[in-house]
């Protein structure tokens, strides 16, 4: 059966890339999809490239003016509650998707289900092509140069690193059903989408390139070698604290949000993740390694033990 996937774009002064993704998107192989794409205000020609869309596609491609601007977690998050499909993907203004993205990854998630039960809430995520602003191959695989693990997707591992590339999700409804309270402190959407799923659902990881993830300089999450992500820590200490900090402010509304679904283990997973800031020198290393609240990997793990 052909269930219709629910695709939220937000969009922002997108009018260089924004035409290549939404044809891209209309080249994919499954059909059965609606584009919903909420604009945070831009100040460029989007909105009459999106208006154009909509005209052409009518009842297929929606497009929304946010009257105040929310910024890329709220419109994201906002645009997925508002979605009334049984699927929703996140998509970005300025990447190009594979024309078979939609259909491998419902094709994940419907087998999850079958296994799992319908009512379960499941995310799908999938790997990327890194490629430059002009669509040149930077790298075939992001989870290979970021060594980012896809294998570790448990509470406590989520909690102190994301895992998932937003624009490659695909949550069914059970996990749209959990977004109750919108967060105001998560750092990204797809993390918090990411520690939903882990404590009530499943998530799965699909492990080939789905689309060309386009960087550019002034891209929101960079793919920087490993050398120099080290020396950027380095240099930035009193940075990584404060992102820390924003973490464990994030673990504290997650709690807030969802401390009568949780199960009494989760809570505490959650809790002592929170309040680490209230720990003393030794009892902030020693929760981290006993509970397992790392990161991927020798140095980065490392770095979390140099700042936290």
């Amino acid at each position: 059966d052909m269930s219709t996937v629910g695709i939220v774009m937000a969009t922002y002064n997108g009018e260089k890339y924004v035409r290549e993704q939404i044809e891209s998107i209309l080249g994919n192989t499954y059909t059965e999809w609606k584009l919903w794409l909420w604009d945070d205000g831009s100040k460029d020609s989007t909105v009459s490239i999106l208006k154009e869309y909509e005209e052409k596609y009518p009842g297929k491609i929606i497009v929304y003016q946010n009257q105040e601007n929310l910024g890329v977690v709220q419109n994201f998050l906002l645009g997925a509650k508002r979605c009334d499909t049984d699927y929703i993907m996140f998509c970005d203004q300025d990447d190009v998707w594979k024309k078979d993205k939609i259909r491998k990854t419902l094709e994940a998630m419907r087998e999850t289900e079958e296994k799992e039960g319908a009512d379960y809430p499941v995310t799908v995520f999938s790997d990327v092509v890194v490629v430059d602003s002009e669509l040149r191959k930077i790298n075939p695989s992001f989870y290979q140069v970021s060594k980012l693990n896809t294998k570790k997707l448990d509470l406590n591992h989520l909690l102190m690193e994301n895992k998932l590339i937003g624009c490659t999700i695909m949550m069914n409804s059970p996990v749209k059903k959990l977004l109750t309270n919108l967060p105001k402190s998560a750092r990204v959407h797809d993390w918090w989408i990411a520690l939903i799923t882990s404590a009530f659902g499943k998530i799965v990881y699909l492990p080939e390139a789905t689309m060309l993830y386009r960087q550019h300089e002034n891209n929101v999450i960079g793919n920087e070698n490993f050398l120099s992500y080290i020396q950027n820590r380095l240099r930035n200490l009193k940075k990584q604290k404060q992102v820390l900090m924003d973490t464990q402010r994030q673990a504290y509304e997650f709690l807030q949000i969802y401390k009568n679904e949780l199960s009494k283990e989760d809570k505490r997973v959650v809790y002592e993740f929170a309040n680490l800031r209230n720990r003393n020198w030794f009892q902030r290393r020693y929760i981290i390694f006993t509970r397992g609240y790392l990161k991927t990997g020798l140095i980065r793990n490392l770095g979390v033990f140099l700042i936290v």
